[in-house]
């Protein structure tokens, strides 16, 4: 506020649009020319700024995607693309299916045991299904993964059943 300190209000006004004009100068080949000078002696300084800044905002968004997802983030490149979710869903009701039927679980009993050997196939074809569905146009990729994940959800809740844990 030192440019209008002990002026009257036009004379303030005056310098106002004054500040504002030389503000807005146009772009001409001298500028043009300062400008690159300056970037030039500038961006070796902050470029390594930058590129650490990117690394850790990339990093940031992977394992928040990650966990989105339920994976590590090493394992994110697997679940990549539109069916991703729904891999990555598959792969964990897979894994769970494992450890239900090979009686590490408490409640891997006999009833238990035959529900994970009967789901794998139809795991295997849910899988399928989406891969089949990532060629689809979208209207019919929607509605394709709509019926995947509502399968799934009905598998889970099983499985949640088999686990002893009621919902």
């Amino acid at each position: 506020m030192g440019l209008l300190r002990g002026r009257s209000a036009p004379e303030a006004g005056e310098a106002i649009e004054s500040a504002v004009r030389r503000a807005r100068k146009p772009l001409t080949a001298a500028r043009a020319k300062r400008m690159i000078g300056v970037s030039k002696a500038v961006a070796p300084l902050l470029a390594p700024y930058a590129l650490a800044a990117a690394a850790v905002a990339r990093t940031r968004w992977d394992a928040y995607r990650a966990a989105r997802l339920g994976v590590e983030p090493g394992q994110l490149g697997a679940y990549a693309g539109r069916g991703g979710a729904l891999h990555a869903r598959l792969s964990r009701m897979a894994e769970a299916l494992d450890r239900l039927d090979s009686g590490a679980e408490a409640h891997g009993t006999g009833a238990a045991r035959r529900f994970a050997v009967d789901t794998r196939p139809r795991l295997a074809d849910l899988a399928v299904a989406v891969r089949a569905a990532e060629q689809m146009p979208t209207p019919r990729r929607r509605t394709a993964y709509r019926a995947i994940g509502a399968e799934l959800d009905r598998l889970e809740i099983a499985l949640l059943h088999h686990l002893g844990v009621q919902g």
